[in-house]
Parts: C-alpha cells; sequence; structure tokens
C-alpha cells in the first residue's frame, strides 16, 4: 500500500521497518521537529527521523498540523493509508479522511484499558498481569477508535517498563504488517464502555518515591518508571534515581536501610535496591553504588 508514516521516538521505528520489510511504499514520514537536547542544548532529531533519513524517505516534521497548507501537502500525498504511532500531535480530522482507508493507530495497551499517553509506564505501576498492542482504526476521540486486531503479552515477575516497551514496540511491527496483509477481511470491533481506564502523562512530581507507601506498590513504580523518566528518592541532598528493585522482607521505620544490600524498609514491608544511578553518573548495580556512597545500617533517607 501507499502509506504515510506517522511516529517519532525509539518506540516507533520498528513499524516503520516492519513495513518497509514487508513491501509497503513509504511515500512520507511525519515526525516531531528536532528539539534541545542534552547538556548543550543543541537540535537533536527523532529516532523516526534519522532512521528515516538512513533508508532514503522524505520527512516530514511541521510544528503543527492544523494550517490548510499542511492539510492540503497531507492530502497531496494520495496515500491508501497512514499508520500512526506515537506521533506526538492530535490530526485533525482532514489529516484521518485522507488516506483512502483511513488511518490506523499502533496502541501499547489491550484498548479499551489504558488509553492516552503512558499506556506502558502505567501498565506495570499498576500491577497488571498483561498487556499487548492493539491496531486501532482512528477516530476523532482519543484513542477510541475500533480495533482491527490485537496480541497479548505477559508482564513478567521484575520486569521492567523498558524491557516491556522494547517488547511491545517489536510486536506492534509485526501485527501492523499482519493486519494490512488481511486488512479487507477484518471485521473492526468498537470498543467496550467497561473497563475503560486513561493512562495519564507521566508527572515530575509522581516520580518521587514516599516510603509511606507499600512495598508492592514502590516496586511497581520502580519498575514503572525505569529506566525513563526514573523514580528517585533524595540522599544527603542528591537526587537518586532508582532503576531496579524486589520486594522482601522487612520491618522497621520506613525509610530506614535494613542491611549491607540496600535493603529500605517501606510503609508495609521493603524493598531491595538493585540498580541506582547519580546525577551525572552511569547507572550502577547496589554494590557499585555503596562503594563510591556508603550508607549505614539504620539511617534514614
Amino acid at each position: 500500500m501507499k502509506t504515510v508514516f506517522m511516529g517519532t521516538p525509539d518506540f516507533s521505528v520498528p513499524a516503520l521497518d516492519a513495513l518497509i520489510n514487508a513491501g509497503h511504499e513509504i511515500v512520507a514520514v511525519y515526525c516531531q521537529p528536532p528539539r534541545p537536547a542534552g547538556r548543550g542544548k543543541k537540535d537533536r532529531r527523532s529516532s523516526v527521523q534519522v532512521q528515516a533519513e538512513l533508508l532514503g524517505l522524505e520527512v516530514r516534521h511541521p510544528v503543527s498540523l492544523r494550517s490548510a497548507e499542511e492539510h492540503a501537502a497531507f492530502a497531496s500525498l494520495k496515500a491508501d493509508i497512514a499508520v500512526v504511532v506515537a506521533y506526538g500531535l492530535i490530526l485533525p480530522q482532514t489529516f484521518l479522511d485522507a488516506p483512502k482507508l483511513g488511518c490506523l493507530n499502533i496502541h501499547a495497551s489491550l484498548l479499551p484499558r489504558w488509553r492516552g499517553a503512558a499506556p506502558v509506564h502505567r501498565a506495570v505501576m499498576a500491577g497488571d498481569t498483561e498487556t499487548g498492542v492493539c491496531i486501532m482504526q482512528m477516530d476523532a476521540g482519543l484513542d477510541t477508535g475500533p480495533v482491527l486486531s490485537r496480541s497479548v503479552t505477559p508482564i513478567g515477575h521484575g520486569e521492567t517498563m523498558g524491557q516491556l516497551h522494547d517488547r511491545l514496540s517489536g510486536m506492534g511491527g509485526d501485527l501492523v504488517v499482519e493486519t494490512l496483509a488481511t486488512f479487507g477481511n477484518l471485521n473492526p470491533e468498537p470498543q467496550s464502555d467497561l473497563g475503560v481506564t486513561f493512562a495519564q502523562k507521566i508527572e515530575k512530581t509522581e516520580a518521587k518515591i514516599d516510603w509511606l507507601a507499600r512495598s508492592v506498590e514502590i516496586d511497581r513504580k520502580i519498575r514503572g518508571l525505569s529506566p525513563f523518566p526514573g523514580a528517585w528518592t533524595e540522599i544527603d541532598g542528591q537526587r537518586i534515581k532508582l532503576l531496579l528493585s524486589s520486594v522482601v522482607a522487612g520491618d522497621a521505620a520506613a525509610g530506614t536501610v535494613l542491611d549491607d544490600k540496600l535493603t529500605i524498609a517501606c510503609g508495609d514491608g521493603a524493598v531491595q535496591l538493585l540498580r541506582l544511578q547519580r546525577a551525572g553518573k552511569t547507572a550502577q548495580s547496589a554494590e557499585q553504588f555503596l562503594n563510591g556512597f556508603p550508607m549505614e545500617i539504620g539511617r534514614q533517607i
């Protein structure tokens, strides 16, 4: 099919590659424009732009899709279909209507659960035992369109958001290719009004660990925000990212260091911190961290 691809971050790249490998003609790639990043605040191209340019594809990165000029430019592509995955801009109705077969979205949850911006983070943080990918026919609502296909995967015990993110990314590419191959024979399934949940964007304030919370909730938050944006706690005035943990037995005042393996008491039970990162440093195991940042048993954090 003549396909417009619309995506921006790492998560989107496997779908672009899968479409090309399946023989679809990518007539244009839309992504977010380069943005200042890093210590030098130099403009950095998105992962999708980098990959599309390597493949010699036309790249467009408008700041907005609202103008008549952008509408006309999109319509002029005369695409059969558009595939959208983590693009970052809401498509106006004129964009949804322009491709012959409409616009498909690759969404990283089992809709209608976790509509919205951060479905992978929220699934891990909520303690879900499974999640997956849906291919949805887009409409004007927020992830409300009928579902054409879905693929389910368990969330492993101890799995981080980053690990799940990478698996779902590959699943999305495979599933959209399968969906396009049988597109004419699929019956779109309207989403149920039951079981709707919303995956709100992760706010900076919620990434701070409250040691009064239950150990299972703290562990889910640490894994659900790892590696980005990263759950954190403050120790001796320094913000320390917590990237991996496990729930263990322990009983003391919340925030107490219980042993020389970085086991921290919570409001109920304890968590052992397994991987941490100091500001400006690389991620370290607990043992490596303690070599440069000793934590005496019994202290509060």
